[in-house]
């Protein structure tokens, strides 16, 4: 009964310990100690907490932390290693500060704060294999990280590790090392690329001869990948590996095979005048052909707000070319070759049709994605979207069935991930049009925006929801921003539609016309381009436009009602957009 008790769980274990203590604390305990506070305080415990490590015990000169994930385990060592290297730069040897770190992902028992088993005992022998300043992992560490992190590594073969039956196959990690080195010492000369979208960002070079542009270009390049980072959909190379090539000639597509990457960004940027202007550029390192490239030119006064600037209108470029991109790959494929991500993006550009017959199709390659992955939650999204689309546009045979599928799919995508901002976002937009909890789509819009400022999708749902909740002004931010942060997005005609739909609210008649036209030049077949103008003209008694847009307006939707289309809209916040299709003649 007792076994039954015992509570076991797998985890990733990082075990440091520092180089010849005991000889650094005969030499100056006082010094030490000190040094190793300012160490933890400055480099570690950040590092550790960015990572999401749990110091589960300390001793006099280790540590045992808990990861979530072998990814998070490496990054941190690396960075930690990497930090104190720099801070040992300018100290003589025989009084530098150096950890060996092993790091093991296996079965621990739990007690407590407390972990016990071979999963933490392997973890602790790796450590006394590494080399002052080195880093020791596990062959399971390996098959786990492969792929999804750029490292590279040393094969030192099986070892017989003390009071473990079975000998470990153990590599140890390889920091700075040139070119040639990585070639005659990887076991991998390529790493598989991962399975969705993946880029590295170069550091961009200073064309200015200025070297205070140095820091200003650095800055602006951890700022964009910052950005891309919180876009789930996409794979980013962290800085740290990204700025090995600081100052060198590179070959892209080596670029792409020695991080393992599809995609690099890299750029320049010039001084002159009191100005700046830079340059950057997408290439396939596959082919190296040139998918976007731009130049921006800008006053260089508030260096920050610069910053900020260039990396918005950089990601908002890039971000949807990269998707458009594999949306291209995916459809080349055969059939019978396609993965879950190639389902679900035939889907989205399905969904780009704005037609009945799109949204059909992606919710058909959507069902197709969740049987081959069950817990790809932003599917699940997307597939719910597409059932509220049904029912709003008026497409639904059987309205209740979609609704009903709508919130079951809002449900699972939540239960799978309730962290990614482009899930919270389609689900906040769901409920608003299909359940009817304005605080508690806020709520979810809110975070969406908040989990990534830079996504398209979070901000236009943002827009509907607050604008469903009967707040336009707010709504016309959220819009606003939308386009900013995405102003090629094939979904544009969206935001251009709920922030019409805002300006006739808020009897902004004359900006409604513009939005509308704009809607209806993206999207010729989306009815909401009409109603919105044939609202806002009938509002400002232009009579014979109102009627020619009610006119164009049942040439695309021939069943249209104001009853039918308006549905649970037909509330105070909608009161002026219903009015107005009333004056321009629209069937009840």
């Amino acid at each position: 009964m007792a076994s039954d008790q015992i509570k076991r769980k797998l985890a990733a274990i990082l075990a440091a310990d520092i180089a010849g203590y005991s000889r650094l604390m005969g030499a100056d305990e006082a010094g030490t100690l000190a040094r190793l506070k300012e160490y933890r305080r400055e480099l570690i415990d950040p590092k550790n907490k960015q990572y999401r490590g749990r110091v589960v015990k300390t001793t006099g000169d280790g540590i045992l932390i808990e990861f979530p994930s072998v990814v998070d385990a490496i990054s941190c060592s690396l960075e930690v290693q990497q930090g104190m290297r720099e801070r040992n730069a300018d100290i003589p040897p025989e009084k530098r500060i150096e950890f060996r770190i092993g790091i093991n992902l296996g079965d621990v028992i739990v007690e407590g704060r407390d972990l016990y088993g071979d999963g933490v005992n392997i973890a602790a022998r790796l450590e006394g294999l590494a080399e002052p300043g080195g880093i020791s992992i596990s062959q399971t560490v390996l098959n786990h990280a492969r792929g999804k992190i750029a490292f590279e590594f040393e094969d030192l073969g099986e070892q017989a590790l003390k009071n473990i039956a079975r000998p470990v196959h153990v590599y140890r990690l390889l920091l700075n090392s040139s070119r040639g080195d990585v070639a005659s010492r990887s076991s991998e000369p390529q790493l598989a690329l991962p399975d969705k979208p993946s880029i590295a960002v170069l550091p961009f070079e200073n064309m200015s001869g200025d070297p205070e542009q140095e820091y200003f270009a650095d800055g602006m390049v951890e700022e964009i990948i910052t950005a891309l980072s919180r876009f789930k959909s996409l794979f980013v190379i962290a800085r740290n590996s990204s700025f090995t090539f600081k100052g060198k000639a590179v070959d892209i597509k080596e670029v792409g095979r020695r991080l393992g990457v599809r995609y690099v960004l890299e750029g320049s940027v010039r001084k002159a005048s009191g100005k700046v202007r830079i340059t950057g550029q997408l290439i396939d390192a596959a082919t190296g052909a040139h998918i976007w490239a731009d130049r921006f030119e800008r006053d260089l006064t508030d260096v920050f707000a610069l910053q900020d600037e260039v990396t918005v209108a950089v990601v908002s470029a890039i971000q949807p070319k990269l998707l458009q991109t594999e949306i291209e790959m995916a459809t080349r494929r055969r059939p019978e070759n396609l993965t879950a991500y190639d389902f679900f993006l035939r889907a989205i550009q399905q969904f780009y049709l704005a037609t009945r017959e799109g949204l059909a199709e992606t919710i058909r390659l959507a069902h197709r994605a969740l049987e081959l992955d069950p817990r790809f939650g932003l599917v699940a999204a997307w597939a719910g979207v597409s059932h509220m689309n049904n029912v709003v546009r008026g497409y639904a045979d059987d309205p209740q069935f979609e609704r009903k599928e709508a919130i079951r799919l809002l449900r699972l995508a939540l239960s799978i991930d309730d962290s990614d901002p482009d899930t919270l976002a389609w689900a906040a937009v769901i409920s608003a049009f299909m359940v009817g909890d304005s605080e508690s789509e806020i709520e979810m819009a809110d975070r969406a925006v908040a989990l990534n400022p830079n996504s398209y999708i979070a901000w236009n749902s943002r827009g509907w929801v607050y604008e469903i909740a009967g707040l336009p002004e707010e709504a016309v931010r959220s819009f606003e921003r939308a386009i900013r942060v995405s102003p090629v997005d094939p979904l544009l005609y969206l935001s251009l539609d709920g922030m019409g739909r805002a300006f006739i609210e808020l009897r902004r008649f004359d900006e409604a016309i513009v939005v509308g036209k704009k809607t209806q030049r993206q999207s010729p077949s989306y009815v909401g381009a009409y109603s919105c103008l044939a609202s806002a003209f009938a509002h400002l008694g232009r009579d014979a436009e109102a009627r020619e847009a009610a006119a164009r307006l049942l040439q695309v939707d021939p069943a249209f009602t104001i009853a039918a289309r308006m549905g649970r809209r037909r509330q105070s916040h909608v009161k002026l957009l219903i009015e107005g299709l009333r004056k321009a003649g629209l069937p009840e």
